[in-house]
């Protein structure tokens, strides 16, 4: 029986590897990913400075969260029950840092020019995204991914990924 179960786990791995690999090299398409657009109020020197503040604090909010995100349908569930929360932590570095003007944060459908991301290439197109507008929402903006979660990384700059078959292979051979 514990050379079948070894064997059964082996071939279980190797299946599932060639299923990841396959998934993995295959192209994804606009609809499997979810950006993140951070707009500033304005082109001001320092709309533009607290928008990166107000950014950092948004990626440190989200990282513990983004690796509960298995999917995208995952990630868009969790941003929407975190909508208010996320408001609150852009809104505090803006009274923080003395702006008189708040945030608003929603999840919907938008069109993103060509982003490169290290390797990664997002080709224009309507991509579903949490946008936080700052004050008016009209200045320059940062752009990123929340799933894959390319923005939400370790301290030492690596995305943090997790993944199911190995969490299940650890389960198994813990017993």
């Amino acid at each position: 029986m514990k050379n079948f179960c070894i064997v059964f786990s082996v071939l279980f791995i190797i299946i599932a590897t060639v299923v990841c690999a396959t998934a993995l090299s295959s192209p994804k398409t606009e609809t499997e990913y979810l950006r993140i657009h951070v707009r500033a109020n304005s082109n001001s020197q320092i709309d533009q400075a607290v928008k990166y503040e107000v950014k950092d604090e948004v990626v440190k909010f989200f990282t513990p969260y983004a690796a509960e995100c298995t999917s995208k349908e995952r990630a868009e569930e969790i941003i929407r029950s975190l909508l208010p929360e996320i408001e609150k932590t852009c809104d505090r570095v803006l009274r923080e840092k003395g702006f008189d003007y708040s945030s608003r944060a929603s999840l919907k459908e938008e069109k993103f020019p060509t982003r490169v991301y290290g390797d990664l290439t997002l080709e224009e197109g309507m991509y579903d995204a949490l946008i936080i507008e700052l004050g008016s929402g009209t200045g320059d903006n940062w752009w990123c991914v929340v799933y894959p979660p390319l923005c939400f990384t370790s301290g030492n700059g690596n995305v943090k990924y997790r993944s199911a078959i190995v969490d299940i292979v650890r389960k198994f051979f813990d017993k």
